[in-house]
């Protein structure tokens, strides 16, 4: 009996250990990271190769896909980047969708999230104090805004301050419907349905799909419980509606 009960105890210590790995996404979600390892990602930093051309451009593609698993892991079901390498980057392209993800960084790290390949929306450490002599550039307001639209845009900087303590989980909830963009954090809104910037060609709209990419430099981030669920255009059309019918 005693060797049943102690067995038994394995088997429940084994599926507990278990179930901490394999994520369980809400209803209507889908899990596009599986905490087991790196598949369906690969390594991109857009920005260190957009002007090279030809044969150039593909050495540097092909590197960054060598690098990726270099620098980001899989921990206890977390996808793991201490601040350097290429951005991971999702081999599947994504239309309009609503994405629920969390992360947990450290101080003085910079980090963000790509939509569609094009960046993004910001993570800062809110505790950097403002500089005069950087007047664009605004850590203390907080994370979620669209930090590469034009400066003094709406949606560029959050609505309110949401980060919380380093060493806590951080969750967005990101909504992408055409180049439109609502982010909250931690259950509160920070960007309302505002136009996220082409940064590639500000002369062209976002791109109609794209990957997601998780930008890192400056220190560790750690991501978890990456959901997707698409929206279709029924949807889309009446999201759209009832936020234009509010302003």
């Amino acid at each position: 009996m005693k060797a049943l009960l102690r067995l038994g105890s394995s088997f429940l210590i084994v599926a507990l250990f278990c179930s901490f790995d394999k994520p369980a996404p809400p209803e209507g979600f889908r899990a596009i990271l599986n905490g087991k390892d790196l598949s369906g990602w690969y390594g991109l930093n857009p920005h260190a190769g957009v002007k090279l051309e030809g044969e150039k451009k593909a050495a540097n593609l092909k590197q960054q896909r060598e690098d990726f698993a270099k620098h980001w892991s899989i921990e206890n079901g977390e996808l793991v980047n201490i601040g350097t390498g290429p951005y991971a980057t999702t081999e599947e392209a994504f239309g309009d969708i609503e994405f629920l993800i969390e992360y947990k960084t450290v101080a003085k790290a910079d980090s963000g999230i790509y939509m569609r390949g094009t960046p993004q929306i910001q993570i800062w450490d809110h505790h950097q104090v403002f500089d005069p002599a950087k007047p664009d550039r605004k850590p203390h307001l907080g994370s979620g805004g669209l930090f590469n639209n034009t400066p003094n845009t709406p949606g560029r900087d959050p609505l309110v301050l949401a980060d919380k303590p380093f060493g806590e989980w951080n969750q967005f909830r990101i909504r992408q419907i055409g180049a439109r963009t609502w982010v909250w954090l931690n259950g509160q809104l920070v960007v309302d349905g505002n136009v996220m910037e082409n940064y590639w060609d500000r002369s062209q709209p976002l791109p109609a799909k794209g990957p997601i990419m998780l930008q890192t430099h400056g220190g560790e981030i750690r991501w978890r419980n990456l959901f997707v669920r698409e929206i279709g255009a029924e949807e889309a059309t009446k999201i759209l509606a009832e936020a234009d019918a509010k302003k």
